[in-house]
């Protein structure tokens, strides 16, 4: 998006067509981040313990994106008459509701770059509709057991990897019953639900369990778990939920909903988004995407994306239902550089008329992998077993079966599970627009990773440690040049952590243990998702 000081194209094209609602809703754009109080160097003031552990895994320095937006310039947008919303640290906006004679103003101040319009009218009253909610009727058999087994999902259980430690965030328009539906229980007796991050981006507020139940049906495809009745694919997994989708319009506000949750679930630590939206075109003409803008690098949605996976995270996208109609390509952000776009097939592997093509306007391959989406079982708002179809339901399998790998490979790097996932589908090595890297699954995908992990030429030393002091060697500098060490205990406690350089003038790395009590200790390092465990023993 090229920013000048002034009021962008939409609002433009727009002008006429509002002139009845003088309140709309804008995105202020800042020139910088000056003033701001916090600091990259402390980056604890603004993003939690997990997240920053995501990024020390994945060898992530803080920068000024991840600086919280500069109060002052707030404040500055509040004071002139604006209502503030909300606020996005990675594109350095605020979101707001004013008269559109404000506009004026706003564009006066020395730190305000741009103005966009992205809906028209204030933010909608609160609202929404709960459903009439009842325990899901019995079935024969689990219902969910042929859309898991297509994966490989009832193994990756088998094998004990159902999700736990992985967060998951879903995108959506509304969880509508999830929060009374028995098959969900077990997420919130658990404690596996974090209320204080899930958030409503449309109306406000922590309540997301109203307005629509597509995100319920999506969520249960990952989540609910009713025995000899429902499973999901990855239902051990901690979730974090986000209204983004405005179901009764469409306007680009909905992408900034979604970016700012997307900085909301990573500050919290997350470590997949789930996401079964699309966006090519709006109520309002003049916000409407081309199919040349579907390259990765112009929706809004779609750079948030990249945003996010620069931060260790892994994105999963439906892939979108266009492939029957003029449109017939992906949407966005299944065409973001970094996003996995999942496309829609039958329980015969045949490909849905509906399921978007690909390629991106730049010419990649999508969908990048396809995954059962015609007639998937579903949990309703009232609890009972239904079915869906679209890539909307394809997706949060695709999650699932990430979400129990990483479990099983926590020190891959987002972007290697990522490169593995589409090397390791049915056409990994013929790769299409239709099916894109094809269907993957758990065996092929774990057989892949492990035959892939290699040691690192390292050596540790001395072992016992007795002068507070283990060194780290490596005999090809070239290979490790950086790499991350942490330091477990025997309760599989990480008790330190940090980052290590190594040149050929200086291909050893001193790490100090004297804050330790003597005993067993497990040294992890890793370098571009690739790992050695060590056993140490401080004497």
């Amino acid at each position: 998006m090229v920013k000048c000081k002034l009021v962008l194209l939409p609002l433009l094209l727009g002008a006429c067509f509002y002139a009845s609602a003088q309140v709309n809703r804008y995105v202020v754009f800042f020139k910088d981040k000056a003033g701001t109080p916090y600091t990259i160097n402390n980056p604890g003031e603004f993003l939690s313990g997990k997240a920053i552990q995501r990024r020390i895994k994945h060898l992530i320095t803080a920068n000024e994106t991840d600086l919280p937006v500069t109060p002052s310039y707030v404040d500055d947008v509040r004071n002139a008459g604006a209502t503030v919303l909300y606020t996005t640290r990675w594109m350095n906006g605020a979101l707001v509701q004013c008269d559109a004679s404000l506009l004026a103003t706003l564009l006066t101040l020395s730190h305000v770059e741009s103005v966009e319009l992205v809906a028209p009218g204030p933010r909608p009253l609160n609202g929404g509709r709960r459903g009439r909610i009842k325990s899901q009727t019995g079935q024969q058999e689990d219902a969910a057991t042929p859309q898991l087994a297509m994966l490989g999902l009832d193994l990756m259980h088998a094998d004990g990897f159902r999700g736990e430690n992985m967060t998951i965030a879903v995108f959506d328009g509304g969880f509508s019953g999830a929060d009374l539906s028995v098959p969900f229980q077990h997420v919130f007796t658990e404690g596996r639900f974090n209320a204080t991050v899930s958030h409503d981006f449309v109306y406000g507020g922590s309540d997301v369990f109203r307005h629509d139940d597509h995100g319920t049906q999506v969520w249960s495809v990952i989540a609910a778990q009713q025995d000899g009745e429902f499973t999901g694919g990855a239902h051990k997994a901690r979730f974090q939920l986000y209204v983004t989708e405005d179901v009764d319009t469409e306007y680009r506000i909905e992408e900034y909903n979604w970016l700012i949750a997307a900085e909301r679930a990573d500050s919290a630590g997350v470590d997949i988004i789930n996401s079964s939206l699309g966006y090519n075109t709006f109520d309002d003409p003049s916000m409407d995407y081309q199919p040349e803008d579907m390259n990765g690098n112009t929706a809004v949605i779609s750079r948030a994306v990249n945003l996010a996976a620069e931060r260790g995270i892994i994105i999963v996208t439906s892939a979108g239902n266009e492939g029957a109609k003029p449109w017939r390509i992906i949407t966005a952000p299944a065409d973001a550089d970094d996003a996995i776009a999942v496309g829609n097939v039958n329980f015969s592997g045949i490909k849905s008329p509906s399921s978007s093509f690909g390629p991106t306007a730049d010419g990649r391959i999508k969908p990048d992998v396809v995954a059962p989406g015609t007639l998937v079982k579903v949990i309703k708002a009232n609890g009972t077993v239904g079915s869906a179809s679209g890539t909307s339901v394809a997706a949060p399998l695709v999650t699932s079966l990430l979400a129990g790998v990483w479990q099983k490979y926590p020190h891959l790097f987002n972007s290697r599970l990522i490169e593995a996932l589409r090397i390791s589908s049915s056409q990994g090595a013929s790769p299409d627009n239709s099916l894109g890297f094809g269907l993957p699954g758990y065996l092929a995908l774990s057989q892949y990773l492990e035959q892939d992990i290699e040691p690192l030429t390292i050596g540790v030393y001395p072992n016992p440690v007795i002068n507070d002091t283990v060194i780290i060697e490596t005999s090809n500098p070239t290979e490790l040049v950086e790499a991350s060490y942490t330091i477990d205990n025997s309760m599989g406690q990480t008790v330190a952590n940090g980052r290590a350089r190594f040149t050929w003038n200086n291909p050893r790395y001193s790490v100090n243990l004297s804050g330790l009590h003597t005993g067993l200790y497990f040294l992890r390092i890793q370098f571009n998702g690739r790992w050695q465990t060590f056993k140490i023993v401080k004497v």
